[in-house]
């Protein structure tokens, strides 16, 4: 089922969030993935060296500025990174390579990785992590997907995956570049959506190790993320190469329609992500090839849920609203964070080789 949003553009309001570039630092690489170390000041900056090399560098925000505490290089570029399944005590960050490693980095200490394996056979696209930082029932888990079209689940106390999802024998390898948890609201549940760059979308049930749902939106993939992983599935944004988004309602399935949806076109090119406030998970903002960043808000409609001409039990879809946009850069958006503890503190990178820490105000307005 799917339908155009009820309503488009930005909101005629003196209330209206902004979106204000805080700080900003010019780095000599370029940054992938970009993470605010939980319960700090601080966060990491994941990339690769013109040479190929890849670095990760911590910095702080302090005294209006930002500054660097440390710093590593290794001999492949970093892609991807995540806290999601540390221990809020450790911090302990994982990442993925340009060579197809995952590793497990304390970030006191980069000479040795805590944990290390060759997850995939060339590039990790993406990776997430579940049941770290107290998010999430269930044992501790991250999840990679790569260029060579696999999506592997992983417990860092074991050096194999405990599933790994594989292309069939004889099928076209589809590359693989997004994959995140979700419905993780208690020990016995658990998913895993994974996004190709056919435009298949696949949801993956962790506790039966079934597919439970699949879909295509006609264009690649680039990213796709729950609104709460540590809830029962709720929202799912999908972000495409041409300018489009897709927002699924998960609480209903029909047998033939499958989700409710919306599609908004937005950026006018590649939306490179989507990233749901953690404060308030009916905002996200999204990060487009053209620079810009777009701030939006899913309103609910009346009833999430009707009777088709069966008595079949379907879903409605809300709508979306563009609170504001912005164009801050000259190379597309790559990475954005929203920092869990301060509302609307959040830190971006750029192709063009640019940090910024952003500030969106008024957001406790909605």
């Amino acid at each position: 089922m799917a339908t155009e949003p009820k309503s488009a553009g930005v909101i005629d309001s003196t209330d209206a969030p902004q979106i204000i570039e805080h700080l900003s630092k010019s780095l000599t690489f370029t940054p992938y993935s970009v993470k605010w170390v939980p319960s700090s000041a601080r966060f990491v900056v994941m990339g690769l060296y013109p040479k190929g090399t890849g670095t990760m560098k911590v910095f702080e925000m302090s005294r209006g500025a930002v500054r660097q505490l440390a710093e590593t290089e290794k001999p492949q570029g970093f892609k991807c990174g995540t806290f999601g399944a540390s221990a809020l005590e450790e911090r302990h960050l994982a990442t993925g390579d340009y060579g197809g490693m995952l590793s497990v980095w304390d970030l006191e200490r980069f000479d040795t990785p805590v944990y290390s394996v060759k997850g995939h056979e060339s590039l990790i696209n993406g990776i997430d992590g579940c049941g770290g930082l107290r998010i999430g029932s269930g044992a501790p888990e991250l999840v990679t997907c790569g260029r060579d079209g696999c999506v592997r689940v992983w417990d860092v106390r074991v050096k194999d995956p405990v599933l790994s999802l594989e292309p069939e024998e004889g099928e076209t390898t589809r590359d693989c570049w997004t994959a995140v948890f979700g419905d993780s609201y208690d020990d016995d549940h658990r998913c895993v959506c994974a996004g190709y760059d056919n435009g298949d979308v696949k949801l993956f049930d962790l506790r039966t190790s079934s597919l439970r749902w699949e879909t295509n939106v006609g264009n690649g993939v680039v990213a796709c993320e729950f609104d709460r992983k540590d809830i029962e599935m709720n929202k799912l944004v999908v972000t495409t190469l041409e300018s489009k988004f897709k927002v699924f309602d998960m609480r209903t399935h029909h047998p033939e329609e499958g989700y409710a949806n919306l599609t908004e076109k937005a950026h006018k090119s590649t939306i490179w992500l989507a990233r749901h406030l953690p404060q308030n998970r009916d905002i996200f903002m999204t990060a487009g090839g053209n620079g810009g960043l777009n701030l939006y808000k899913y309103t609910y409609p009346v009833s999430r849920q009707m009777k088709d001409t069966e008595g079949r039990a379907k879903g409605v879809v809300g709508s979306v609203e563009l609170l504001n946009a912005r164009v801050m850069a000259d190379q597309p958006f790559v990475s954005f964070d929203w920092c869990a503890e301060k509302e609307g503190l959040a830190a971006a990178t750029a192709l063009d080789q640019t940090l910024r820490i952003l500030i969106v105000t008024k957001l406790n307005k909605y």
